[in-house]
């Protein structure tokens, strides 16, 4: 009996150790709303609450492997308005790494909406991802912009221990890049943004990063960020302190009146390649390799192209959202000229 009751007294310990390890305990958290999400180790999902000025990191328990095949969810918004009981509008799609499934961030439409996170199985069936007692934790951001309070979380990603969080600051150099390590503490003021915006010929920091995505290049970690209008920036993210000032290096001018949506980064035939979703210029395919030895553009190009050069995949129209299913895959989130909703797989060009 006494040696039974050690062992379930080790076992208490080692749960106990493990919740505290993964900076997770039981809750509720509650969303005011929802922008960005992404996946940092073992499924755990990170969700951007703007309203809120806030990060809520939630462990899904989501880590065996889903059902593999073609993803192909046609009419999405009729199955949004079933399962939700009303029109909604969704905000992000990314892919759990650590199994494969399906999350969505979506805003229920009028006065009586609010944000809710939903699973999408590879056979199409939604389903609500309750955050009802779940281990959670949230930091909130100490300086969020009030102005424009939906762009204080424009885009996420989890790379090396830490959380990247692009938005708008209160700060005098709006633009910002917040580094969080996981498991949470507290957030700092985060990296104010500088960049050389070609179309318009000047310098800017009050306008937010609207995507970006991390990528090595040589031995340095970097991220690859887009603004509306459309400048692709480089950024070592080893510069990125707290309550520092930085210039990002405009290595592409992609063309003005472009908003640019999401993008990834994947390995094709032994090369890396950037694909990004646009709402004017469709999806943009861009070689990697010159992401090295590219610098500043040097001078206004206004509705021109300068830097790195840009295919547009053909095939690829209307798409919202992106994300990498799988080595030989993407994720879109294609909207028709009808406004109709597909979810579905594509080869990676």
């Amino acid at each position: 009996m006494r040696l039974m009751k050690l062992a379930a007294l080790a076992a208490l310990v080692s749960v106990s150790a493990g919740m505290a390890a993964d900076g997770l305990t039981k809750g509720t958290p509650e969303l005011k709303s929802v922008s960005a999400l992404a996946f940092g180790p073992d499924g755990v999902l990170f969700i951007g609450d703007p309203t809120a000025g806030a990060i809520v990191a939630v462990g899904t328990g989501d880590t065996k492997p889903a059902a593999k095949g073609e993803v192909a969810v046609e009419k999405l918004n009729d199955k949004l308005t079933s399962l939700l009981g009303g029109p909604a509008t969704v905000n992000d799609v990314k892919v759990n790494p650590a199994s494969g499934t399906i999350y969505l961030a979506v805003t229920r439409d009028g006065k009586d909406g609010g944000p809710i996170i939903l699973t999408c199985a590879r056979d199409g069936k939604l389903a609500e991802f309750k955050l009802k007692d779940v281990p959670t934790a949230t930091v909130k951001l100490p300086n969020a912009t009030e102005k424009n309070r939906l762009e204080a979380i424009t885009s996420l990603a989890f790379v090396a221990g830490k959380l990247i969080v692009a938005g708008l600051s209160n700060e005098e150099f709006a633009s910002t890049l917040r580094t969080i390590p996981f498991p949470f503490e507290t957030a700092d003021k985060g990296t104010s943004i500088e960049i050389y915006h070609g179309a318009h010929g000047k310098l800017e920091t009050r306008y937010p990063i609207r995507t970006f995505t991390p990528y090595k290049i040589g031995a340095a970690d970097y991220l690859l960020a887009a603004y509306t209008c459309t400048p692709l920036v480089k950024l070592p993210l080893s510069d990125l302190k707290p309550g520092v000032k930085i210039k990002g290096t405009t290595i592409a001018e992609l063309g003005n009146g472009n908003k640019p949506l999401d993008m990834i980064v994947y390995t094709k035939d032994k090369k890396d390649y950037l694909l990004m979703a646009n709402n004017k210029r469709g999806v943009m395919k861009i070689a990697a390799e010159p992401f090295a030895d590219a610098g500043q553009i040097p001078e206004k190009r206004v509705g021109g192209m300068a830097g790195v050069k840009y295919e547009t995949v053909e095939g690829l129209k209307g798409v919202l959202q992106l994300d990498k299913l799988d080595a030989e895959h993407a994720l879109v989130l294609v909207q028709a000229d009808d406004k109709s909703l597909t979810l579905k797989s594509v080869p990676l060009p």
